[in-house]
C-alpha cells in the first residue's frame, strides 16, 4: 500500500470511528504526513518499512533541531498509524512497537497549593456575598466549584449540557475527548454553589422563556460561556485572592484536583478514570507528588528516619 493512502485511511478512521477533533486531525495529519514524505524519499512502501528507516525519521528529526518531546510526538503518531495497519491486515507486525522514544524531561505542571485554592474559592464567595442574586459571581463560583471538585476540562465545563442535571444530583456524566464517557463526583460545596446558580439564573430568564440547552449559557456565537472568558475572570479573581494571576487557569485547577488526590492517598489509576485520560502515561506527570508522598511516608513513620532526626 502507498504510505499517503495509509495516511489517508488512518486519518479517516479517526474522524468517522473515534470522533477525534479537527484539531487532533491536523496535528496527526502534519506527522504523519512529514513521516510520509521521509519514506517516499527513501523509496519505501508501507509493506517494506522497517525499524531502521523509523529510527531514521527520529534522527532526521534530531538533526533539524526538533525537541525531544516533538520527536516523541511524531513516533506516537507513527505507532498509532502502523497499529491500525496491523490491526487492518496490511501488515503482519507493527516496526514500530518495539522502538525506544526519545528520552525527554516532562515538565512538572502548575497547581496550585489547598491554601491557595481555599483563599480563591472565599474570594469568590465574598463576590456573592457582597451581591447576592447577581449571575455571573455565582456563575464563576460555580464553574471554580465544578473545576476542583472534578477535575473536568474547561471545556467539559462550558460546554455542560442543561441535561447533565437529569438523574442523580452526586454524579454528572461527562463526554470528553474522542467521545469518551464518564461519571465524575461532585461534592457538597460543589452541589450548593450549582443550586445557586440554578436559582438565580432560572429568576434572571424572562417569564415564558425556556431555559436554554447549555449549562452556562450566552450570548455569543457558541451559545455558551466560553474558555476565554473563564480564563479572564478567573484572572481577575486570583488578585483578590492574593494569587499571582500569571500562576492561575483553568487547566491549573484541573492539576490541583489531581495532585491533592494523589497527595491524600488516591489511587493513580483512579485519578486517570476521574480526569479521562484514556493511557495513564499521561497521569503520570503527576508522579512527582507520589514520590513526595512516599517520602513522607518513610520519613514520619520509619524508626531510623526518626532516630536520625
Amino acid at each position: 500500500m502507498d504510505i499517503e493512502d495509509a495516511v489517508a485511511a488512518y486519518l479517516d478512521t479517526l474522524a468517522a470511528e473515534r470522533g477525534a477533533s479537527a484539531n487532533t486531525l491536523d496535528a496527526y495529519g502534519r506527522d504523519l504526513s512529514a513521516f510520509a514524505r521521509f519514506l517516499c524519499d527513501r523509496g519505501r512502501t508501507v509493506d517494506d518499512t522497517s525499524p531502521a528507516d523509523i529510527r531514521a525519521f527520529l534522527e532526521e528529526l534530531s538533526r533539524a533541531g526538533l525537541k525531544a518531546s516533538s520527536r516523541a510526538r511524531k513516533l506516537s503518531a507513527v505507532r498509532q498509524l502502523m497499529r491500525f495497519l496491523e490491526a487492518e491486515g496490511v501488515i503482519t507486525e507493527s516496526p514500530a512497537d518495539r522502538l525506544a522514544g526519545p528520552k525527554r524531561e516532562r515538565p512538572l505542571p502548575k497547581t496550585l497549593s489547598v491554601a491557595d485554592v481555599d483563599r480563591l474559592l472565599a474570594a469568590a464567595a465574598r463576590r456573592v456575598a457582597a451581591s447576592p442574586g447577581d449571575l455571573p459571581a455565582l456563575r464563576l463560583q460555580t464553574v471554580i466549584e465544578l473545576l476542583y471538585a472534578t477535575g473536568m476540562r474547561i471545556s467539559e465545563v462550558v460546554g455542560l449540557p442543561r441535561r447533565v442535571l437529569e438523574g442523580d444530583d452526586r454524579l454528572l456524566t461527562i463526554k470528553g475527548k474522542g467521545g469518551r464517557e464518564r461519571l465524575v463526583p461532585l461534592n457538597t460545596p460543589a452541589r450548593a454553589a450549582l443550586a445557586s446558580y440554578l436559582a438565580a439564573e432560572a429568576s434572571a430568564r424572562t417569564p415564558g422563556t425556556r431555559p436554554s440547552r447549555w449549562l452556562f449559557p450566552s450570548s455569543g456565537a457558541d451559545g455558551h460561556l466560553t474558555r476565554q472568558r473563564v480564563g479572564q475572570e478567573l484572572k481577575e479573581l486570583a488578585l483578590e485572592a492574593g494569587i499571582d494571576p500569571a500562576r492561575l487557569s483553568p487547566h491549573v485547577l484541573r492539576h490541583a484536583f489531581a495532585s491533592h488526590l494523589l497527595d491524600r492517598g488516591a489511587d493513580l489509576r483512579a485519578v486517570q478514570k476521574l480526569l479521562g485520560h484514556a493511557d495513564i502515561t499521561t497521569t503520570e506527570i503527576y508522579t512527582h507528588v507520589l514520590e513526595e508522598r512516599l517520602k513522607r511516608v518513610v520519613n514520619e513513620h520509619h524508626p531510623l528516619a526518626r532516630v536520625a532526626s
